[in-house]
């Protein structure tokens, strides 16, 4: 299992059946085991009617007892062997298993993870999760099915071989029935392909949609739309519960025919060697052995049927994982040929005419704030862009040495679930001075000192037992600690009160000074702090300078930033005109 977890390897995504071989490949001596150890213990299974026919004819005659001793000894062994063979079988098998889904897993994380910003647009989250769970266990399922479905067709063969020497006719009803039970439930499990994949679809579309309910829960609470999504949740919950009638119908048939099937071909042939025995074709103990075989042969047919639901579902899980795992990242530029430049140098975007000078605090400020967050894209390379670092374009410089060197802090970055200072440090591993003096950057030392153990309490995820200012904050610390040598900042303070606005855009100033920092708001309170402001109209400069300068000299700056009151407002600098409506800190 050590190598699964260092490197799940290359994935064959050519197609579902090419796509569980590759799972296949990556374990062969495992699988070998087990097909091994299922074949011993499915053929180690007709050794008991053989050895009690022998014991039956041989050992019941009068002064015969030293024999029917030694067969019943033997039958004690076979069956202790058999008992050691079927738990190795299902260690082995459960190793098996195991092995198929954390790989799974991994390159579906690793595909999450190369898609970075572009999954939320590529895929849902609820998708992801319905495929990182239920797909992955049932292609780890399917491969389950390897041990026991080589041991089946061996003890298929080893028993119509067995029986031959009884009997032909007994030979020739076992070694035509089987492929007639395994025809008959063969148009099952096409037709359970088709409703498993339909399920499958919706079940990923209602978790996203639950996870959007979820997620905007206190919104939709505020705009009185909570019943409308509730009850587009509820049809969809019907919908998938019809289509899952639909799956358990087709599976209920598979079921029983998987255990109807073969007790009708035990009875089938259980009956023809009783009328053989009555006519004296075959012994007692030849007719005990033929209905131990028949008995054994239920196991195997059984298995038959169970691996080919099992990979009938395990394709259809299959292909959901290929089809993510074949979505291709958004192109953010060409071949890496440099590490980016050696000092401290200016970020500029042609698109908007931004030029981010080093070691300032340059805010973005538009009316729309989809267009400042693009200009922070693009300079953080999430999109492809002619953006420049200092004389080399952002596309030419490793994305490894991008993502180090230049942070994208946004504001709905995710918070995973642990321990804050767990949530707060990342993947660094800062001091307790360091997480101190962050902390009090983002003015979050409330947060610690509100919470029942401080840094060591639990965060849930997506920080949902904080506030969102609260959240904001944690956010902001979790960017300053990261300590990048570019941090882009898009709306760090937006959802906080106006004195703690105050507070944090001095205190982000001071924390970053000699930095390049960018931020995108409309705010007052942290444009004041800013060196240099870019008022953007339509993505583009439309005026450049100090808060105060686009105060006095940009009309339309200055009612943007103060809320749209009169100019006499607007020329007190706009800080007073901070919304009411604010949420405030918790």
């Amino acid at each position: 299992m050590t190598a699964t977890r260092s490197d799940p390897g290359t994935p064959d995504c050519r197609g579902a059946v090419r796509y569980l071989w590759w799972l296949i490949t990556c374990q062969r001596r495992r699988i070998a085991a087990g097909a091994l150890l299922g074949s011993a213990w499915m053929v180690g299974l007709t050794l008991p009617p053989y050895l009690l026919s022998r014991a039956i004819d041989d050992g019941l005659e009068p002064g015969r007892e030293s024999a029917l001793a030694g067969w019943v000894a033997a039958l004690l062994g076979a069956g202790v062997l058999n008992a050691w063979l079927a738990i190795m079988r299902h260690r082995t098998m459960t190793r098996v298993r195991l092995d198929a889904a954390f790989r799974s897993v991994q390159v579906v994380v690793r595909q999450a993870t190369e898609l970075g910003a572009a999954l939320p647009r590529r895929v849902t989250a609820g998708e992801v999760v319905t495929i990182g769970f239920g797909d992955v266990a049932m292609i780890a399922n399917t491969l389950t099915g390897t041990g026991p479905g080589v041991g089946a067709v061996l003890a298929y063969v080893v028993v119509a071989a067995l029986l031959l020497t009884v009997s032909p006719l007994l030979a020739a009803v076992v070694l035509l029935g089987v492929p007639l039970l395994a025809v008959l439930v063969g148009p099952l499990l096409g037709r359970l392909q088709g409703v498993e994949a339909a399920y499958r679809e919706q079940q990923g579309g209602l978790a996203s949609r639950f996870e959007d309910i979820a997620a905007g829960l206190r919104v939709l609470n505020g705009i009185g739309g909570k019943e409308v999504y509730a009850q587009r949740y509820r049809n969809g919950s019907l919908a998938l519960r019809a289509e899952g009638y639909r799956v358990g119908s087709v599976t209920s048939w598979i079921q029983a025919l998987g255990v109807g099937l073969p007790a009708l071909f035990l009875g089938a042939v259980t009956w023809l060697a009783a009328r053989m025995a009555a006519q004296g074709t075959i012994t007692v103990g030849e007719l005990v052995a033929v209905y131990g075989y028949a008995a054994v042969l239920v196991v195997p047919v059984s298995a038959f049927i169970e691996g080919g639901y099992d990979l009938s579902r395990g394709l259809v899980a299959a292909r959901r994982v290929i089809r993510f795992l074949t979505l291709e990242p958004e192109s953010t530029g060409g071949e890496a040929t440099s590490r980016g430049p050696g000092s401290p140098s200016a970020l500029r975007d042609p698109a908007s005419g931004v030029e981010v000078a080093p070691g300032m605090l340059t805010a973005l400020v538009s009316a729309r704030p989809s267009d400042s967050a693009a200009v922070v894209d693009r300079l953080g390379r999430f999109t492809g862009s002619a953006a420049t670092w200092g004389a080399t374009s952002l596309a030419e410089i490793d994305l490894t040495q991008v993502r180090r060197r230049i942070l994208v802090a946004d504001n709905e970055a995710d918070l995973f679930a642990g321990p804050l200072r767990d949530v707060l440090r990342g993947r660094g591993n800062p001091d307790e001075e360091t997480i101190s003096r962050a902390v009090h950057a983002a003015m979050a030392h409330d947060i610690v000192r509100g919470l029942p153990d401080g840094l060591d309490s639990p965060v849930d995820a997506q920080g949902r037992n904080l506030s969102g200012g609260q959240r904001q904050r944690v956010r902001l610390v979790r960017a300053l600690l990261a300590d990048a040598e570019v941090l882009l900042a898009v709306e760090p303070t937006s959802a906080v009160d106006a004195h703690t606005e105050a507070v944090m855009a001095a205190r982000l100033r001071a924390a970053r000074s000699g930095r390049t920092t960018v931020v995108t708001s409309t705010s007052p309170l942290l444009l004041d702090r800013a060196d240099t402001v870019y008022y953007l109209v339509d993505g583009s400069v439309a005026a450049v300078g100090s808060h105060r300068e686009l105060l006095d000299r940009h009309r339309g700056y200055r009612l943007l930033v103060s809320r749209g009151l009169d100019d006499e407002d607007g020329d007190r600098g706009g800080e007073e005109a901070v919304p009411p409506s604010r949420e405030p800190v918790r």
